[in-house]
């Protein structure tokens, strides 16, 4: 890859470049599109970022890791799987962030994972570098001990580029504690070694309070101050979630706690829609549903007689919508609807749900928009709590850790608001990328060409 003139950068000079080396990656280039897009111009007015190969380094993973994860069904067959582990900045500390099981999972979307993982957590304030890893395994339908022994056989592999100073993994789609447990006793097996390697771990062994709940708890204190910043209150505003896992299961609490009314939830069959709202006993009915009985979101629409339909619930009328599934959820026309339908503020619980063609449409229909990587770091932020704690062997109340995660989530929403600050009101997207870059940007120039 030549050099690129910093003091001439273009967009379209980074995407080329990033396409000529990876011509099939369309997420790892959406996400390069969707950071640069804010920095370049940044870039351009502040010489001191003008050095050769800062963007060549930036947009180019550290280390690449990918594997065969061969494991036995239940029925004796043996299947083989793809395992990825990409570890792409290190400039602020040991490489930071989850793994996802899913048959979506490839290299583009680890890589475009990675690559925002970077952002996220330097504007979270602590010492993280950014790195994301996972399969093409699917849980769904598995029994506990075809979970177990894919875990184990992925763990004999990854364990030899992870430690608690290097690289710490933790979960995401397809991995929640069940599965964390499963790696970090292989981990521990074949190390010798009981050491804070991975996060979300169960509690008895070194988990964190809060962690569980610390994805959808801070994107509702992001969306809390979003909208204070504009006058605004949750109190009272109509809230659709996609997704009913962990992160939508729990800023569906947090909002029903502060006073909002949620209407909607999702999984991959559909959605529902309760136009009396899902309150405290209802969230706990789908808890039950999709934690512990692997159900679907239909069942909630039998048991409490409410509409279900197939697709997304992008197309009811919302003040808040908040996605919580997938990337690329939200397209084009999804979010002309919303817009249309007077939806006041979207803030994202997943990676990436919005494609660049939606967050535009949010951005000209003056719809506050939140990206991911500023109002879903509150995961990140609690794995970086529970590092902590491992390495000081202690365990802070749930309390304690709530409130440490509402100070960070309100810094994350300082740093945006005070570099994406425009004449029209905050781009939070620009103000999270500046934000993000500015802090990774710095550490790398400190430390050389590395």
């Amino acid at each position: 890859m030549s050099d690129l003139k910093l003091s001439t950068i273009s967009l379209k000079d980074i995407l080329r470049l990033a396409k000529e080396r990876d011509p099939d990656q369309t997420e790892f280039h959406q996400a390069i599109h969707e950071v640069m897009e804010s920095v370049v111009p940044f870039i351009k007015e502040h010489k001191n970022y003008q050095q050769a190969g800062l963007i060549e380094r930036l947009i180019e993973p550290e280390r690449v890791v990918m594997f065969r994860v061969p494991w036995e069904d239940d029925d004796g067959n043996y299947r083989v799987n793809r395992g990825f582990r990409v570890q792409f900045n290190s400039a602020l500390g040991p490489y930071k962030g989850g793994l996802r099981f899913h048959p979506s999972v490839n290299l583009s979307i680890i890589k475009f994972l990675a690559f925002e993982q970077t952002f996220k957590n330097s504007l979270t304030g602590l010492p993280l570098g950014g790195g994301k890893g996972g399969s093409d395994f699917n849980p769904r339908g598995k029994s506990d001990g075809e979970i177990m022994r894919f875990c184990q056989s992925f763990m004999n592999e990854l364990f030899r580029y992870i430690a608690s100073d290097t690289d710490v993994p933790a979960g995401d789609i397809g991995v929640g504690e069940r599965e964390v447990g499963y790696l970090f006793g292989q981990y521990k097996r074949l190390t010798a070694e009981f050491t804070g390697v991975l996060t979300g771990k169960g509690l008895a062994y070194g988990g964190s309070k809060v962690r569980l709940q610390a994805t959808g708890f801070g994107l509702l204190y992001f969306v809390k101050e979003m909208l204070e910043q504009h006058d605004e209150s949750i109190d009272g505003k109509k809230v659709i979630i996609s997704g009913s896992g962990n992160v939508a299961q729990f800023a569906a609490q947090k909002a029903i706690d502060m006073g909002a009314k949620v209407i909607s939830m999702s999984d991959s069959d559909g959605y529902i829609l309760d136009k009396d709202g899902i309150d405290r006993e209802k969230l706990d009915f789908i808890k039950t549903l999709k934690n512990e009985k692997r159900g679907r979101i239909k069942e909630y629409a039998d048991e409490y007689s409410c509409e279900f339909s197939e697709g997304k619930p992008w197309n009811q009328p919302c003040d808040i919508a908040l996605p919580c599934a997938t990337q690329n959820e939200i397209e084009e026309e999804d979010a002309k609807k919303l817009a249309e339908n007077g939806v006041i503020c979207v803030a994202e619980g997943a990676n990436m749900p919005c494609t660049d063609a939606a967050v535009k449409v949010f951005h000209e229909a003056d719809v506050l928009y939140a990206p991911g990587k500023a109002s879903n770091a509150g995961g990140v932020a609690v794995s970086g709590l529970e590092m902590s704690q491992n390495s000081k062997r202690l365990s802070w109340s749930f309390e304690d850790v709530d409130e440490r995660l509402v100070d960070i989530m309100q810094t994350i929403h300082e740093k945006c608001a005070e570099h994406g600050e425009e004449k029209e009101g905050i781009n939070y997207v620009k103000g999270a990328n500046i934000a993000g870059f500015i802090k990774v940007a710095d550490a790398m120039m400190a430390q050389g060409h590395v």
